[in-house]
């Protein structure tokens, strides 16, 4: 028994793959910001 996947299936989930990766990259971007900048606010003190 072979399961094929059609091409606009694989299209959406590597559209959705992509998308999310975008997603978490911002987010993790967002939070090392952050983080950086609570540490170079201690440092000042």
């Amino acid at each position: 028994m072979t399961t094929y996947i059609f091409f606009d299936e694989a299209l959406r989930m590597l559209t959705n793959a992509y998308l999310l990766s975008a997603v978490f990259l911002i987010a993790a971007s967002g939070i090392g910001l952050a983080v950086i900048e609570t540490i170079e606010k201690t440092g000042e003190r």
